[in-house]
């Protein structure tokens, strides 16, 4: 099992992010994930920096741990030609350390250009030939490209790693799961759900399985709660709202409803391990062999530390 710790670009700037991806490599962590996102879930978060700046940074600062995005949406804010040289370049600067985590988009950031949002299955359609391309373009050469969304003309990445990026690709359901194991190296997802390996398997897929559990660490169970509650509450709304709502001030909304005891039931909170370890535990049991701990806590250093000093060696205790 490999563990990883979630740099949520919502909650910090750039140094920040960089200073705790290098406390992270000192913690023991194997890999940090990064969203990649141009709004915040909510303005309290106050953040949100261009997510491959930093990655290039921390991988000229850092030696060993992975880098991975949480995911990037390679085909409407983003054309996949850019996401391709992108990975591309942060894969050489890391000596082959990054992993490119795709998945099909949320209004929140893809709809800053002003581009019509398209539906669930459209999203889909445009997912599978951003992945099509970005194959194409890491395979050398100039290459050409008629998809039925996307168009890539004559467009060649000059600057390719040795060995391309591991592609671990967002899934929550059979149809997404299926595209991860055609198109992608690995699986990305959000909750201990057994059902989403199960399928990823069946339909040929054998590679590394990423997911984020979320907790939230301080020093008493209250200060913990607030914190997430401050700044995350947004994740309680579910898939089919954090996919379709354009801005922080309708995540406001429509997290409104959401309380302590509703945090404290979605996240381990607190400054006790096993309960933080009881959290991960679904995830290892469902399949998942990447653990992404994503703290909403409001001390992250004291988390960094609480990590190397008590989680690290019992977390890595529960795939034996």
């Amino acid at each position: 099992m490999r563990i990883g710790y979630k740099l949520a670009t919502e909650a910090f700037g750039p140094a920040d992010l960089i200073a705790q991806a290098v406390r992270a490599e000192q913690a023991g962590f194997d890999f940090v994930e990064m969203s990649d996102h141009f709004h915040p879930w909510l303005d309290s978060q106050g953040h949100s920096p261009f997510t491959w700046s930093v990655l290039g940074a921390i991988a000229a600062r850092t030696d060993r741990i992975g880098l991975a995005t949480g995911v990037t949406c390679p085909s409407l804010r983003y054309h996949p030609a850019i996401v391709a040289q992108a990975a591309a370049t942060v894969a050489l600067l890391s000596d082959g350390r990054f992993t490119l985590g795709v998945g099909a988009g949320e209004r929140l950031n893809e709809h800053v250009t002003g581009e019509p949002f398209p539906s669930v299955h459209g999203r889909h359609e445009r997912l599978r030939e951003a992945l099509e391309i970005i194959r194409l373009l890491w395979s050398g050469g100039y290459h050409t490209y008629q998809g039925k969304h996307l168009q890539l003309d004559d467009a060649r990445v000059f600057d390719l790693p040795p060995t391309p990026p591991v592609i671990a690709v967002a899934a929550s359901g059979s149809e997404s799961a299926r595209l991860a194991a055609e198109l992608g190296d690995g699986l990305f997802a959000t909750e201990p759900k057994g059902s989403i390996v199960d399928h990823y398997r069946r339909a040929g897929g054998a590679g590394p399985r990423y997911a984020e559990v979320p907790m939230a660490w301080a020093v008493d169970d209250e200060q913990a709660v607030k914190a997430a509650w401050e700044s995350s509450r947004w994740a309680l709304t579910g898939w089919k709202v954090m996919s379709e709502l354009p801005n922080p001030v309708n995540f406001e909304a429509a997290s409104a409803m959401v309380d302590h005891d509703d945090i404290a039931a979605h996240f381990s909170v607190g400054p006790d391990p096993a309960a933080h370890l009881e959290a991960v535990k679904p995830y290892v049991d469902a399949g998942f062999d990447h653990i992404v701990l994503q703290n909403a806590g409001p001390d992250p250093d004291g988390f960094l530390d609480f990590f190397e000093r008590e989680l690290a060696d019992r977390l890595r205790g529960l795939d034996r």
